[in-house]
């Protein structure tokens, strides 16, 4: 039962790169889908919401379908843990994120019995809410669907 893709990896250069660094990349799996997209701010439930918008509106989960609102809730949250540190806050404790997320949906063992899952990468900056004080930082979280 090996892994078939390597979607956190995949999610993970997704999100690093710049626009023209992702002109350049070519992702060869055919059976994969993906969402891109950025999110600024203070305030968690929206960079919870900029993601979940992104990824309905693309088509990358359907939104009557619970589990994989639930799947992608959950990947997104412990994404973000990954950015936080730990501790899920970011205008309580007077940081803020600049990021940039991917999210990458497929099969990710050869045996097709394993199911879909999903994965959502973070890339960006967290730091004080002063311009120029913020350090890079990176978060991945994967789920089954």
């Amino acid at each position: 039962m090996g892994l078939k893709h390597r979607i956190g990896k995949i999610a993970i250069t997704l999100a690093m790169y710049d626009d023209e660094e992702r002109d350049a990349l070519q992702i060869a799996e055919k059976d994969l889908q993906v969402c891109e997209g950025k999110v600024g701010s203070m305030n968690m439930q929206k960079v919870i919401s900029a993601v979940e918008t992104a990824v309905k509106r693309s088509g990358l989960i359907r939104e009557d379908v619970y589990r994989e609102t639930h799947a992608l809730y959950h990947a997104i949250l412990e994404a973000l843990e990954g950015v936080t540190r730990g501790q899920l806050a970011i205008g309580e404790m007077m940081r803020t994120v600049g990021l940039r997320f991917a999210v990458v949906r497929g099969v990710a063992y050869t045996d097709k019995k394993e199911g879909e899952w999903l994965a959502v990468a973070f890339y960006g900056t967290i730091g004080a809410p002063v311009r120029g004080l913020e350090h890079e930082a990176v978060g991945l979280g994967i789920n089954h669907i």
